[in-house]
């Protein structure tokens, strides 16, 4: 198995976040739980760019898709 192109700090950043560990964190703990039926992108707290951004990573499964897939995990 191949180590991942980019990390969640990285995912932070392209987001337009802060990406410390510690902001990470407290974002991930604000906006938990995530309910099973809202998908990632169409969660009420992202801009229409990180939606977008998120959603054309998933639909092009980008080489961003494992480090979404890790936030998705980490708000469920």
């Amino acid at each position: 198995m191949e180590p991942p192109i980019h990390f969640l700090n990285s995912l932070f950043d392209q987001l337009g976040l802060e990406s410390t560990e510690t902001a990470i964190n407290d974002f991930i703990n604000s906006h938990k739980p995530l309910p099973d039926n809202i998908e990632l992108h169409n969660a009420d707290f992202w801009s229409f760019a990180q939606s977008s951004f998120l959603k054309q990573a998933k639909d092009e499964d980008a080489d961003w898709v494992e480090v979404v897939d890790q936030l998705d995990l980490m708000l469920r």
